[in-house]
């Protein structure tokens, strides 16, 4: 798997900011159940860990590290449903 960089890391950010916009408007509206606040806070902590991990791989020099955190981001994006 390849990194490059920022295109990657701006398309998922869109990506991530579209999905957090609709749970966002679910809320809202008050029409949230307890199954759909379990799954925005999953997201969310989806979210902040593919933050951590992006932050992480911008200053990783390791390979064997910058490996390990790109699988982490592929696992995450995986789980997102990109």
């Amino acid at each position: 798997m390849g990194w490059d960089g920022d295109a990657l890391a701006d398309q998922m950010e869109e990506v991530f900011e579209r999905q957090q916009a609709a749970a966002d408007a679910r809320a809202n509206k008050g029409t949230s159940s307890a199954e759909e606040r379990a799954r925005s806070g999953a997201f969310e902590s989806l979210r902040l860990s593919r933050a951590r991990i992006l932050d992480q791989l911008s200053r990783a020099t390791n390979p064997a590290h910058r490996k390990m955190l790109e699988s982490a981001l592929q696992s995450i994006n995986i789980k997102c449903g990109e």
